[in-house]
């Protein structure tokens, strides 16, 4: 099952052996290969369950004459913040490296209404902890992905 998210094709191929995953213990960001990798797990187990998965993105929009990518503190404060922010079955990663953070929230029970701006908000304050010297903006976005039509 291949889904594209935000323009982008997330697979459930296997992961390049020439590829390091960065991460795989509690705590530490995966790269972008190994959190797609491991997304696609989890939205195949959210389509066999019918539950859902949410995936927050954080990005700090680029401004003309600044550079596209994140900085490596900035990165380390966003993983960071991202780490405190979610639960230990949930996972953080690249979505887009270099530029996209995400955090994979696993839903094991029926999403709650409003679950997707309480997490938003969450991410946005400890992020604003963070960073609270950055002067770059920050985007956050929650975004809903269903495991079956109709829920």
């Amino acid at each position: 099952m291949d889904q594209e998210i935000l323009g982008r094709r997330v697979g459930t191929g296997a992961v390049p052996s020439h590829v390091p995953f960065r991460g795989g213990v509690a705590g530490q960001a995966h790269n972008e290969v190994a959190f797609r990798h491991f997304l696609g797990i989890e939205l195949r187990r959210a389509q066999r369950s019918g539950q859902t998965v949410l995936l927050a993105l954080v990005s700090m929009p680029v401004s003309p004459g600044r550079n596209a990518t994140v900085t490596t503190a900035d990165a380390a404060r966003m993983f960071s913040a991202l780490g405190a922010s979610i639960r230990e079955v949930d996972f953080v990663g690249w979505f887009h490296e270099g530029r996209v953070a995400a955090a994979a929230l696993i839903q094991r029970a029926a999403t709650p209404a409003g679950a997707r701006q309480l997490i938003a908000d969450r991410v946005t304050h400890s992020l604003r902890v963070q960073l609270a010297d950055s002067s770059r903006p920050l985007r956050v976005r929650v975004i809903c992905l269903r495991g079956k039509a109709g829920r």
